[in-house]
């Protein structure tokens, strides 16, 4: 299984219709099988503490979530039932929610649940939505999928990949939704935030549903902002790193993600009063720390490439890494850097 894939999952992604590139437009002649879904009764769920709001208008967003929970190698029908239960629990008891956040649920073994109650009914009408709680802000635009499992360094299964492939190609066609995709960052304070930084397993995505839907893409990516997370090496880590001893905190300049860095950006991220809102459905994972579209514009402030402290610094690294001739007397502002960055 591709890693792309695997980093898809990790990160989190928004498939859009606004500003949307490559667009796929589904047609009856490619009509998608409505996939099996096992409603609220099937896995036993609580009833709702609280009214299930259905509002008269389709969703515009398509959010995929990870669980981040333990990569479970029981993928059978009972399993994915008490996953079901497992995250209810969770946003009901825990987080204060009325029901489950996430619209629908996808386990390891490729089993796809309603997650809030109504989900099912409402997405075959077609013309409806369910507003769930897993899009801070957004809950009025965007249906979400909560994917079983945590991918930073085990692969995607097929049986999961192949059934969110289907799930999102069906759901586009429900809601007659153009799947231009655009990744979210890994936090997932940015896919609440509707801002974006591309997962890698983005064009795979988008490639199989078009495919599924019978159609293919061939549009260029939206501007977007990287992730960087531990493990990430290279330019744009020690580009990063600069950027946060610009701002005063103290971090390696070696080019490697590492605990230090992690921790630099999470307290960045406390300092610049970006709250720390996890999307996955189990609290095991800390991705508080990740640098992602969320941070980006506040950390890379405009700066004349030329400028000698370090925000100079991490200017004059990214365009050496793209080979870049332009004059280091020109501003650097936030397109800028996203261009470097890219």
């Amino acid at each position: 299984m591709a890693v792309n894939r695997r980093t898809l999952l990790r990160t989190g992604l928004t498939v859009t219709a606004i500003g949307a590139t490559g667009i796929i437009r589904p047609s009856l002649a490619t009509a998608v099988a409505e996939p099996q879904i096992y409603d609220t009764r099937n896995w036993h769920a609580r009833d709702p503490n609280g009214a299930i709001t259905v509002l008269n208008q389709r969703p515009t967003f398509i959010v995929v979530h990870h669980t981040a929970g333990p990569n479970s190698n029981d993928f059978s029908l009972d399993h994915a039932f008490q996953v079901a239960r497992d995250i209810q629990n969770l946003h009901m008891d825990t987080n204060g929610w009325i029901d489950t956040g996430q619209q629908l649920t996808n386990s390891r073994g490729g089993f796809v649940l309603e997650g809030r109650h109504r989900s099912l009914e409402v997405l075959t009408g077609g013309t409806r939505h369910v507003m769930g709680a897993h899009v801070a802000n957004n809950n009025s635009t965007c249906i979400g999928i909560e994917n079983e499992g945590l991918y930073t360094s085990v692969n995607v299964p097929t049986a999961l990949w192949n059934s969110l492939v289907n799930l999102v190609a069906y759901i586009a066609q429900q809601y007659a939704i153009p799947t231009s995709v655009e990744a979210a960052a890994a936090a997932c304070a940015d896919p609440r935030n509707h801002r974006y930084t591309p997962a890698a397993g983005l064009p795979e995505l988008r490639a199989a549903v078009a495919a599924k839907l019978g159609h293919s893409i061939a549009a260029a990516e939206p501007a977007t902002w990287p992730l960087l997370q531990p493990g990430t090496t290279g330019d744009k880590v020690l580009a990063a790193q600069h950027l946060l001893r610009a701002h005063g905190l103290p971090v390696p300049v070696d080019g490697v993600f590492g605990a230090a860095t992690f921790d630099a950006v999470r307290l960045f991220a406390v300092k610049s009063s970006v709250p720390y809102e996890p999307c996955y459905a189990y609290p095991h994972a800390d991705e508080s720390g990740l640098l992602g579209s969320s941070l980006w514009p506040l950390l890379a402030r405009p700066t004349f490439a030329s400028a000698s402290d370090d925000f100079g610094r991490a200017a004059r690294i990214l365009m050496s890494a793209k080979g870049s001739r332009a004059s280091t007397d020109r501003l650097i502002d936030t397109p800028g850097w996203q261009s470097l960055l890219a």
